[in-house]
């Protein structure tokens, strides 16, 4: 349950800074949003996936759209709505380094209604996959009907019930998203800096699993009380990492509902991320069963 935006991708050799003018040196419509590009990433990693949300009734849907059903996921469940289908314009430097601004559109209308509406298909779902791009009313809704297990990519970090939070087996966030949901679980608590205390602060207020996303590090993996257990990406050449955590995330949930232990699945989720930094934009870039995926050898080193 979750977004679909288009995804106006611009590449620039380099970001400007505040105030300054560059020339970019291409512009691509591509089918995005956090909610649709982990659907397809799942979906490309055999996993039975439907989404939920929501897209306008204008032209930009079918671009939102157009790789979802091509991917095999259930769109039955997608409503078209009387606001603007979403928007992200997302810039990508020659290192393939992006910064994204999203207008959430369409998105805005996947809130408790939304989920209720759909209701009978999350709650038979063994992986419930949310993220921070649609209302705070239908992320808590879908957590609370959810049977399965719930995978919370608190990514944009918005405000939610703690309660919310604590349903997340995982919570995944990278570095950054995991200081902010610590800081909005425990408001008074002293954010650590290094990301093992990060993981650990977590779960001493409840959350039962945590995974945190350290880019082309690859990943922490903890759970309950279990040690951490650092999982290495593979090194490979990035075109534009706009898309790897969700990929990520998809295959992430693909293996979990699979029946992966969380660790297994996490390190195959690498593998899928380093793969799709290495294509241009986010769903176009993410592999299917059929293709190689890159990996590293026992000492973490590329094989």
């Amino acid at each position: 349950m979750g977004s679909l935006n288009v995804d106006q991708v611009v590449t620039v050799e380099r970001h400007p800074s505040p105030g300054e003018t560059v020339v970019a040196t291409s512009m691509t419509l591509l089918p995005g949003g956090k909610g649709a590009n982990q659907a397809v990433a799942a979906a490309r990693r055999g996993a039975a996936t439907t989404m939920v949300g929501s897209v306008g009734r204008d032209g930009s849907a079918e671009v939102a759209t157009s790789l979802l059903a091509d991917s095999g996921v259930d769109v039955t469940h997608v409503r078209a709505v009387d606001l603007p289908t979403g928007l992200a314009t997302v810039t990508v430097d020659r290192s393939g380094e992006n910064t994204i601004v999203v207008v959430p559109g369409a998105n805005g209308a996947t809130g408790r209604e939304a989920l209720l509406a759909s209701a009978t298909v999350v709650a038979s779902a063994a992986v419930v996959v949310l993220q921070g791009e649609i209302p705070a009313d239908g992320i808590a809704a879908a957590a609370g009907l959810a049977t399965g297990r719930v995978l919370l990519n608190l990514a944009p970090v918005v405000p939610v019930d703690p309660a919310v939070v604590l349903t997340a087996d995982p919570l995944v966030v990278n570095e950054h998203e995991a200081a902010l949901v610590l800081a909005q679980l425990d408001p008074g608590a002293v954010v650590p800096t290094d990301e093992p205390a990060l993981v650990d602060a977590l779960r001493a207020l409840g959350v039962r699993s945590v995974v945190v996303t350290l880019g082309a590090r690859g990943a922490l993996v903890a759970e309950g009380s279990a040690e951490i257990v650092a999982v290495p990406s593979p090194r490979v050449t990035a075109v534009d990492s706009s898309g790897a955590g969700d990929a990520f995330v998809g295959a992430l949930a693909a293996g979990l509902a699979a029946g992966d232990g969380l660790l297994d699945a996490a390190r195959q989720a690498v593998r899928v991320g380093a793969f799709a930094v290495q294509g241009a934009g986010t769903q176009p870039s993410y592999p299917r069963l059929d293709d190689v995926l890159p990996s590293v050898d026992a000492a973490g080193s590329p094989s």
